[in-house]
Parts: C-alpha cells; structure tokens; sequence
C-alpha cells in the first residue's frame, strides 16, 4: 500500500543507519529518499532522524516510531502475503520442507518444471531430515517418508507407499556369512536407521510369517544415502527405500538380502498446517508434485494410491 511506503522507506535508513544505503536497496535516488522523511517527520510533527556527515541516528521519537511501526509493518507483509496464497493459485511464494534424500532427487527437477509452468510462484525449499514442526516453522507444506501419520495437530495427504528392502555389497559376505532367514541377521553388521541414536527395530513378513530383528547401533544415522554409502562399502546391511538402492541394485554394487521377506512400506505424505481450506497456491503445487511423481523416471515408487 503507497499510505506504507513512508514508513519503509524511515525502516530501511535506519535498518541500513545511511539515506544513500537505503536509497541504493530500495532503488530510489538519495534525494527522495531524504524528501520522503522529511515529509514523514513533518506529518508527525517529530524529529525522527539526526543527521551527521558520517552517520544517521535516531532520536527519541524516532526510536518509538521503529520500534512500533517495525512489527507492524511485518504483520501487514504477513497478512498481505496469506491473502495472496489464499486467493491466488499462481502467485505468491511457498515455503517447502522435504527429506534430504529425496529432495536431492526429485526436488531439482521438480522445481525447474514448476518455475517454467509457474514463473510467478516464487519457492523456499529447506532439505532435512528432522521431522520439523511445519506450525511453529511457518511451513506451507512438507514432505515426509515415514510410516503412517499419527500427527494430530497437521493434516495430510498420502501420495504413495515407498518399498524398502535389505541391501548389501556382495563383498560383505567374503568375511560374514550369508543370511539365509531372519534369524541370520547378526546385529553386528546390521546398520540402523534413527533419528535418536537407538537401534532400528526391522518388522519382516513373508508367507504368513513375522519375525521382528533389532539391527544393530555401532552405526546409526538419520540419512539413507549415508547407510546407502557404507552398504556399498561393505560397511554392513541396512534397510533403505528402493529410491536409494534401486540403481545400484541394477548395476551390482549392492545386492537384495532376503528378498523375499518384505519389510513394511512407508508413506510418502504431503504434510500441512490445520489450514480448514487448502489454499490455492499449495493445492496448486501439491498436483503439481503428485503429477511430477508419476511422471519421474528412475523413482521406483508403487502407483498412486
């Protein structure tokens, strides 16, 4: 709004403590810089600024208004931006949260075909694998590879069950014996999978039978590529989603361990704040996601559910 701009332009300077500063990072020429707080001073009957040769101060008053005017200024930025997003399908800005791994898989390309489809949606994409808080965090929507949701203050989205299998080197079996069942498995060389440091409980199913197998905790990490690595290495076993090992499956750098005994697949869900409609702009990436995941190639996800 142009009523705003005065008192952005009196932020910035003090943000910056120069009007030539201010001038360059808002683009205007110093001297309208300097009329329009002038001006703002006069319509507040305030000095607000102190002016030397070497550096801009504030005043009394002039610290007031910052300090009253700044959150305002950013609630209004904030609310002018929910608007946008709750009105606007392809326009605003996003902030996205997604698993390392398959973020560095599937989100460049991903985020090359949304820019061109959506020039005016501009997008924040942070990679973790903490499982954030997507409230406190401000997120518009996160992806997450996880078992079932149990969260109840977000609602969610299942796009599609994610297979995961035991993998291997063949070299590990020069030194250890190959296991032949469940009960094979020595925890010793059975790599875990936590964000807590704990060792990975691994549920397996086959005909009818279960058997749960506690890998081990003389290594523990919170990202597949990293096990995915040591695996390869002949570090030891682990249990990783296709999308990791599917390649090197096919190429024999790491091999399927008791292929036939399936582990439980997990959920690729789109995660989002207690929003009571989806707005435009994240419904508009979310089938944008969706429709990118069908399409992408080298992904071994099962179909759509």
């Amino acid at each position: 709004m142009q009523d705003l701009k005065p008192i952005r332009v009196f932020l910035t300077v003090v943000e910056l403590n120069s009007f030539a500063a201010a001038a360059r990072s808002l683009g205007m020429t110093p001297a309208s810089v300097t009329r329009i707080v002038a001006r703002l001073e006069e319509d507040l009957g305030q000095q607000l600024l102190v002016r030397t040769t070497r550096r801009v101060s504030l005043t009394t008053a002039g610290a007031m208004v910052a300090a009253r005017y700044r959150p305002v200024v950013a609630d209004f930025d904030q609310i002018t931006e929910e608007i946008a997003r709750a009105v606007r399908p392809d326009r605003g800005r996003l902030s996205i949260n997604a698993p390392m791994s398959l973020g560095l898989r599937l989100m460049p390309s991903l985020v090359d075909r949304f820019r061109l489809a959506y020039p005016n949606i501009t997008l924040e994409v942070h990679l973790t694998d903490a499982l954030v808080d997507i409230v406190e965090e401000r997120c518009d929507l996160a992806v997450r590879i996880s078992g079932p949701p149990s969260d109840k203050s977000t609602i969610w989205r299942k796009v599609c069950e994610v297979p995961r299998h035991l993998v291997a080197a063949p070299e590990l079996f020069n030194r250890v014996p190959r296991p032949k069942s469940p009960e094979d498995l020595d925890p010793a060389v059975c790599m875990s999978y936590s964000s807590t440091g704990g060792a990975e409980s691994w549920k397996l199913s086959y005909g009818g039978r279960n058997r749960n197998v506690l890998a081990g905790d003389s290594v523990v990490s919170n990202n597949g590529d990293f096990l995915y690595e040591l695996a390869k290495a002949g570090n030891g076993i682990a249990l990783l989603p296709d999308f990791i090992t599917s390649e090197g499956i096919a190429s024999g750098e790491v091999e399927a361990i008791l292929a036939d005994w399936a582990a439980p697949p997990l959920w690729l869900t789109l995660f989002y704040p207690p929003y009571e409609v989806l707005p435009p702009l994240v419904a508009t990436f979310s089938d944008f996601f969706e429709a990118h995941l069908r399409e992408a190639t080298g992904l071994n996800f099962e179909a759509i559910t």
